[in-house]
C-alpha cells in the first residue's frame, strides 16, 4: 500500500498533464464533425497502453468508431481480468453553461472540470496508470486485458459483433468496469446492479405544411399540443407507466431486500439541494432509491417543434418531435418494451395527426451475484483504501454492453466505479475529484491482488 501512494504521490503531476491531454480531445462520438477525433483519440488510448507496459494493443476498425485493445500476459494459468471502458463522451452543449470550456480541464474546489473528466476517461485512465504502476514494480498477479471502445454513448451498436468474433482475443475471468458513481468519498460501494434501456424518438405529424396561428388556430389540430397530451398520458396520478403490458416481466423484489437497500446512508434535503429542486415525485409506494434502482421509469429527453428562435413566430407547426428514455429493470426486455411503446403509442393518436415511433437503441438490465470471488476482491479492496466495507448498491444507470458480455462472451462483469453523483456527467461543469481519482488508481491494483489469491482458493 505505502510503495504505491509513493509512486502515486511521485507521479502525480505527471499522471493528470496526460489525462489532459486525453480529454483535450473532443472525442463526441454522435457528431459526425468529430470523426477524426474519435480516430485520434483511440491512437492515444494505443499509446497510452503500450507506455504503460501493454504486450501489444491495436486499433481496431469498425463501421463507426475504432476499438482499442491491448494485453499484457504475465503467465499462463494466472487468471485474467478484462478492463472495459470508453474513450467517447457526450456532446457538450449547452456550452453557454459551462464556466470553463469543456475541452480545456481546468482544477477548481480540487475538481477536475471538464467533459468525460468523470465520464469515462477519468475513471478509465485510473485503469491505465494502475496498470504502469504495477508493471513498474513487476507485481501484476494476473494476466491484463484491456477493450476501450468509442461508441458507449450512442449505443455500442458495433461492440457485440466486434465481440462475437474475437472471443478467443478478449477471453477472460472477469470483465472490470469503472463507469459507475460510489454512495460518498467516505462510504465506498460496489455497483450490483445496472438497469436496462430502450430508447425511442416520435414524431408527429398535422398539416402539410406550418400554418398561420392566426387563420388556423382553433380549427386545425396542433402537433405541439397533440405531443405534450399523449406524453402526459403516459403515466397515471401514481407515477406509473400506463403502457399495457410494461410491467409484466418486472420482478419484484423482497421485502427483505428492500430493508436491507434502506440502509444506504440518505438524506432527503441534500439530495434535493444537490439538484436544486423542492420537492421529488415517482412510482407512489418506492422510496427515492428504488425508484431509481430497483423500478423501471420513463422521461422526456428531448422535445421539439414549431419556431423556438429569438422573438415571436405566430405559427402552427406542421411536426412535433420528443426523445423519450425508459429505464429497465431484470427481466424486462428492451426490444419488447420498445414494441409495447410503439404499438400503444401510434393507437392513442387522435383524429388529425399521424403518429411515427421509432426504437433507436436500448439494452437489458443487468445483476452481479455478491457471492462471488470477483465480487468479493472488490469488496476486499475497497475495504484496505476506504477503512470500511463497502455497500452494494443498484444503480439507475444503463451500460447495455454488460449484459451482452454475459451473453456473447460468458463473462460476468463487476462495476467498480468512483465517480460521485454530484460528478454532473451528460451535464454543462462535468466534474470529477482529484482525490477519486487517485484514490482509484491505488485501489484496483488490490483488487488484481485479491481476485488473484480468491482464484487460487
Amino acid at each position: 500500500m505505502e510503495k504505491f501512494k509513493k509512486y502515486i504521490d511521485d507521479n502525480r503531476e505527471r499522471f493528470l498533464s496526460e489525462l489532459f491531454d486525453f480529454i483535450r480531445i473532443p472525442s463526441v462520438s454522435a457528431k459526425a464533425e468529430n470523426k477524426e477525433d474519435m480516430v485520434r483519440c483511440a491512437e492515444f488510448v494505443k499509446k497510452s497502453l503500450l507506455d504503460a507496459g501493454a504486450d501489444r494493443a491495436e486499433v481496431y476498425k469498425t463501421d463507426g468508431h475504432p476499438i482499442v485493445f491491448g494485453e499484457k500476459k504475465v503467465k499462463e494459468g494466472l487468471p485474467t481480468v478484462l478492463i472495459y471502458g470508453h474513450y467517447d463522451v457526450q456532446p457538450a452543449e449547452p456550452l453557454e453553461l459551462w464556466k470553463s470550456p469543456p475541452f480545456e480541464p481546468e482544477i477548481r474546489d480540487g475538481k477536475i472540470y471538464a467533459r468525460g473528466a468523470d465520464d469515462d476517461k477519468g475513471q478509465l485512465f485510473m485503469h491505465v496508470k494502475a496498470f504502469e504502476m504495477m508493471n513498474s514494480m513487476s507485481e501484476l498477479p494476473c494476466n491484463i486485458k484491456f477493450m476501450i471502445e468509442g461508441e458507449e454513448e450512442v449505443g455500442s451498436s458495433n461492440l457485440e459483433g466486434f465481440c462475437s468474433r474475437n472471443k478467443e482475443m478478449l477471453s477472460a475471468d472477469v470483465i472490470l468496469i469503472s463507469d459507475t458513481t460510489m454512495i460518498a468519498q467516505d462510504t465506498p460501494s460496489v455497483t450490483s446492479g445496472l438497469r436496462g434501456l430502450s430508447y425511442m424518438q416520435v414524431e408527429v405529424t398535422g398539416p402539410n405544411r406550418d400554418l398561420h396561428s392566426g387563420l388556423y388556430g382553433g380549427a386545425v389540430v396542433n402537433p405541439c399540443n397533440i405531443l405534450c397530451d399523449m406524453i402526459s398520458s403516459l403515466k397515471d396520478e401514481n407515477g406509473r407507466i400506463t403502457i399495457p403490458g410494461f410491467y409484466d416481466d418486472v420482478i419484484e423484489i423482497s421485502t427483505e431486500e428492500r430493508a436491507k437497500m434502506a440502509g444506504r446512508p440518505y438524506n432527503h434535503e441534500e439530495f434535493m439541494k444537490s439538484v436544486d429542486v423542492d420537492a421529488l415525485g415517482g412510482e407512489a409506494g418506492f422510496s427515492t432509491h428504488e425508484r431509481i434502482g430497483i423500478r423501471p421509469s420513463l422521461d422526456v429527453n428531448g422535445i421539439w417543434g414549431g419556431y423556438t428562435g429569438e422573438g415571436a413566430k405566430t405559427i402552427l407547426p406542421s411536426k412535433a418531435y420528443a426523445k423519450i428514455s425508459m429505464r429497465l429493470v431484470p427481466n424486462q426486455n428492451a426490444e419488447k418494451i420498445a414494441d409495447l411503446f410503439i404499438r400503444h403509442f401510434t393507437s392513442a393518436a387522435p383524429a388529425g395527426v399521424r403518429v411515427k415511433a421509432e426504437y433507436l437503441h436500448g439494452g437489458q438490465a443487468y445483476v452481479s451475484p455478491l457471492t462471488t470471488a470477483e465480487y468479493e476482491a472488490a469488496s476486499r479492496a475497497l475495504e484496505t483504501t476506504f477503512g470500511k466495507k463497502p455497500i452494494p448498491v443498484r444503480s439507475g444507470g444503463s451500460i447495455p454492453i454488460v449484459a451482452v458480455f454475459e451473453k456473447v462472451l460468458g463473462i460476468k462483469s463487476i462495476l467498480l466505479g468512483f465517480g460521485l453523483d454530484s460528478d454532473a456527467i451528460h451535464s454543462p461543469n462535468e466534474s470529477y475529484p482529484l482525490f477519486n481519482f487517485f484514490r482509484g488508481i491505488e485501489t484496483i491494483p488490490l483488487y488484481y491482488r485479491h481476485y488473484a489469491e480468491l482464484k487460487r482458493g
